[in-house]
């Protein structure tokens, strides 16, 4: 049989290869799967463009690494990487750096090196570039840095790509830019997309995206989709009925879990309450969420890594991409609302390990939870029409902020979708804001609901793990479209774990404590939003000490594990007003009694509700009359304004509530020189308490506190 001169030197690449492969796991024994060969050979032989979908621990990050010491050796540019998270980027450079592959970032922490990170890739001296796909976006580095990267580089990798796809379970805008990216790139540039985490409809959507070259779209885009079976991973669910059942059992059997690893929880709130009761009973964790400080995060992290913690208590930010081999449990206190979701979550387990578990303790409030999350969908169509109007009757760019001024969507709404409209082409992001293209626009109202559909549906799905009788390895795999013909012989359902589901009713009482024990600080605002003058309100910059809210108290969060779930009934739209519920009316006096109030006050001045008049009503009088103190005066809302107006965003809130209320005498003194109780229902966005906080200190308050039910 006579070899062939491609596939000798084929041969010799792969032997390459894994002699790269070796020096990158530190193992004289590594070789390559197949599959990764094939990925290889399709990026480094034949220049093509390819979409691993691979469970995690896999070995997705050695293709792409290997690949580069092979085109960098064959003279090729350096390779990009787009990764969506830092912790994602710090575990890759220090993966580069013990396979001899010197990799830098740019990425908003590092702003300083910059300059010196171009002037190394310009000098041949980098292998790789990692960026956020954050950093697509912004107009210095699009205008300045990219255009010379793209034209140079030797292999663009798409890092976590479902991202890529709006179908997905963490569609996220700024990953539509990277379509544009692989357009313009200059031909046979090879280009890799990595996920763990897709369905079938989620591969098809990334492929096709990743097929774009120019002004056609390739073919022969290789897909390598393996199956998502984790021999290591035990999977099991145990269902409670209370948070502090849940709670109880976690401190309970949290000893007996291999090693350390992660609780995942569906609220900051609720990460904060847990790690407070872990470390009561004797654990070392700690509390990590978006919220986190980036120094603490890092600390988190590192504590993790080296086994100094026993779990840490976090939210989805603690999610892709890191990367912890020896992670022997991970846990959800509360379900997330996608299984693709759920699984890559509980992929962080085991990766190095025979065996790890994984226990799903969900919650009757779970639901409650994702409907209340579920707000961040993409905008109604006169929304989007507004923000477009609004831009292109500016003459010049607009800002973020004062776009806030004009549309009633959050931030987060608003960024969300001046990003899809800009890779729509509807609009442009240039120095100073965004800027209208002039270009027709159409609203594809089809396609967002059925992403909706396909969210709701993927909550039932959830819902449905929870209940199968079936393997739930064989039901997670099935609902990635995961060909699952036999059971996998480990979870609860197969017999390969069991887990005690009794718990200590001391343990439970000791939970319900931490659970039940009301009172959270309510910051006052000390800013005013940017653009105000833009919709005639003389008001910007710092808010004058003198004109400011003191430090306030409610109840709870509306997502606490413990009274949330009381406030988010009682604050349902369908449940109809009345009086302050007997259990909320206790939990007050408990706040009142526990806090320190710097300045006594001398009256109450109720804040009156359109929507909820008896509740205020009721909660001032019982105030009133158990702290002695007279009802000093009512600020009456002007009924022409809707009680929700502008509560998306700061500056609408502000403009929907500067001059609403009317400042009414109720017991013949007013508030001059008097510090008051400020009493309202609830606190959302913080601006109606700012406008009256700031209305009775102009009136000749000498402080104001705010006390309320709950708070967003």
């Amino acid at each position: 049989m006579t070899t062939t001169p491609t596939a000798t030197r084929n041969q010799e690449v792969r032997a390459h290869a894994e002699e790269s492969l070796r020096g990158l796991v530190g193992s004289p024994q590594a070789k390559l799967h197949e599959d990764q060969w094939s990925a290889i050979e399709a990026l480094v032989v034949d220049r093509r463009r390819a979409l691993v979908v691979q469970r995690t621990g896999w070995g997705k990050s050695a293709v792409y690494f290997v690949a580069t010491a092979l085109l960098r050796a064959a003279g090729a540019g350096p390779t990009i990487i787009i990764s969506p998270l830092l912790a994602l980027m710090r575990n890759q450079i220090a993966a580069a750096e013990r396979a001899g592959i010197r990799a830098v970032t740019v990425n908003s922490s590092n702003l300083d090196e910059w300059a010196e990170v171009y002037r190394a890739i310009e000098a041949g001296e980098v292998d790789v570039l990692l960026v956020s796909p954050e950093r697509l976006n912004n107009p210095d580095f699009r205008e300045r840095a990219l255009p010379r990267l793209t034209a140079a580089t030797g292999l663009v990798v798409i890092d976590e790509a479902h991202c890529v796809s709006d179908w997905g379970h963490d569609f996220r805008p700024d990953y539509r830019r990277i379509r544009t990216l692989l357009a313009e790139l200059p031909a046979g540039v090879p280009v890799l997309a990595t996920t763990a985490t897709a369905n079938q409809r989620v591969t098809d959507d990334v492929a096709e995206q990743l097929s774009v070259t120019g002004t056609s779209t390739l073919d022969d885009v290789l897909v390598l989709r393996g199956t998502l079976d984790r021999d290591s991973l035990h999977l099991a669910v145990v269902e409670l009925p209370s948070p502090a059942q849940r709670l109880a059992w976690l401190a309970e059997n949290l000893r007996t879990l291999p090693g350390s690893g992660i609780i995942y929880c569906l609220t900051v709130a609720a990460t904060e309450q847990v790690s407070e009761h872990l470390r009561a009973a004797g654990y070392e964790v700690a509390a990590y969420s978006g919220q986190t400080e980036e120094t603490l995060r890092r600390t988190a992290e590192a504590d993790l890594l080296g086994n100094r913690v026993k779990a840490l208590v976090a939210t989805s930010a603690l999610g892709m991409g890191f990367d912890k081999p020896d992670l022997g449990f991970v846990i959800h206190l509360g379900a997330p609302p996608s299984p693709i979701a759920y699984y890559q979550q509980v992929g962080r387990a085991g990766r190095g390990l025979a065996d790890a578990t994984v226990v799903l303790l969900p919650g009757r409030e779970d639901q409650e939870i994702w409907n209340y999350f579920a707000g961040l969908a993409f905008p109604a169509e006169h929304q989007v029409r507004a923000t477009l109007e609004a831009l292109a009757g500016r003459d010049g760019p607009m800002s973020t902020q004062l776009l806030e001024t004009r549309v009633d969507l959050s931030r987060t709404r608003l960024d969300m979708m001046l990003k899809v409209l800009d890779v729509d082409g509807a609009v442009q992001r240039v120095r100073g804001g965004w800027l209208s293209t002039g270009q027709p626009w159409q609203y594809d109202e089809d396609r967002y609901e059925r992403v909706r559909a396909t969210r709701r549906a993927e909550e039932q799905s959830m819902l449905d793990y929870v209940r199968t009788p079936d393997c739930r390895m064989q039901y997670l795999r099935r609902t990635l479209d995961d060909d699952a013909a036999e059971r996998c012989g480990r979870c609860d359902r197969c017999g390969g774990v069991q887990l005690e589901v009794k718990v200590v009713e001391s343990d439970v009482e000791s939970a319900g404590q931490v659970l039940s024990r009301p009172g959270v600080p309510v910051e006052a605002r000390r800013q005013w939003p940017n653009g105000l003058a833009e919709i005639g309100l003389p008001l910007k910059g710092r808010i004058p000490p003198a004109e400011q809210a003191g430090p306030g108290r409610a109840i709870a969060g509306i997502t606490d594990l413990g009274w949330g779930a009381q406030l988010r009934a009682l604050f349902h739209p369908e449940e109809p007003d009345g009086e302050v519920p007997i259990p909320l009316r206790h939990a007050i006096v408990t706040v009142l009694d526990h806090w320190e109030i710097p300045e006594q006050p001398h009256c109450i001045v109720v804040i009156e509700s359109l929507s909820r008049p008896e509740l205020v009503r009721h909660l001032a009088q019982g105030l009133s009359k158990y702290l002695g103190l007279p009802i000093a005066a009512r600020l009456v809302p002007d009924p022409a304004v809707p009680p929700e107006e502008g509560s998306a965003n700061s500056a609408q809130r502000v403009k929907a509530v500067a001059g609403r209320y009317t400042l009414t005498p109720a017991d013949g003194e007013g508030v001059q020189g008097r510090s008051v109780l400020l009493i309202d229902d609830r606190i959302v966005t913080g601006w109606t308490m700012t406008v009256a906080a700031r209305q009775l200190r102009q009136a000749g308050a000498t402080a104001v506190y705010p006390l309320v039910l709950a708070t967003n």
